[in-house]
């Protein structure tokens, strides 16, 4: 599928529920939009997912379970920390095992002075826009895969509404490049890159 379209997502509960993660990977992806991330107070509003599931081949998990992936099969709400390219690191939220999200951007709300000092810059839009950006301002390394979302240094909360989000394929890939699991907020500033669809503006 080329191009972006709209769909709507539901209106979540105030608090991370137990079995928040253990569900379908592209429903996670989709609600955890507008959800507030942060670590140890560091994070902001997620703008911007990307679904992996392990019978497609651009999941790390296609070829089962590795030293380097093993996280991904963890249970339901594990963080899953890797080095993209040996340059910078990715933060997944684990869904089913083999299942994973990868936050690909987030809006910032909290803590963004440490996050300048971090990324070396001031500007907003470009401080959590795009997943290597987003874990140097938020202090992710592999030091974190492995860690629960539920537990001390995170802070997830789940949107209390939420409205449409844009879909469309997934960027940074060689293999199914095709399937519509990126998901993000309609002509967000803070996305790693627009959607070529981009829909209305927020509410």
């Amino acid at each position: 599928m080329q191009g972006g379209y709209l769909t709507d997502v539901m209106t979540q509960p105030p608090s991370l529920a137990p079995d928040y993660f253990d569900a379908d990977v592209i429903d996670v992806a989709r609600r955890l939009i507008g959800a507030r991330f942060l670590v140890d107070g560091v994070g902001g509003t997620i703008v911007e997912t990307e679904a992996y599931a392990p019978d497609e081949p651009a999941s790390h998990s296609f070829r089962g379970p590795t030293p380097r992936n093993g996280s991904m099969f963890g249970e339901p709400g594990t963080v899953y920390v890797y080095r993209s390219y040996g340059i910078h690191w990715c933060v997944n939220f684990v869904c089913r095992p083999g299942n994973a999200v990868l936050i690909r951007a987030l809006a910032p709300t909290a803590g963004i002075d440490l996050m300048a000092a971090r990324r070396g810059l001031d500007d907003p839009y470009k401080l959590c826009a795009g997943p290597g950006r987003l874990t140097q301002a938020l202090g992710i390394d592999h030091s974190h895969d492995g860690l629960s979302l539920y537990k001390s240094p995170f802070m997830l909360e789940p949107a209390k509404v939420q409205g449409s989000v844009v879909v469309g394929p997934r960027i940074g890939i060689t293999k199914a490049v095709d399937l519509p699991w990126r998901f993000g907020v309609p002509r967000s500033k803070h996305l790693s890159r627009p959607f070529k669809n981009n829909g209305p503006s927020p509410k």
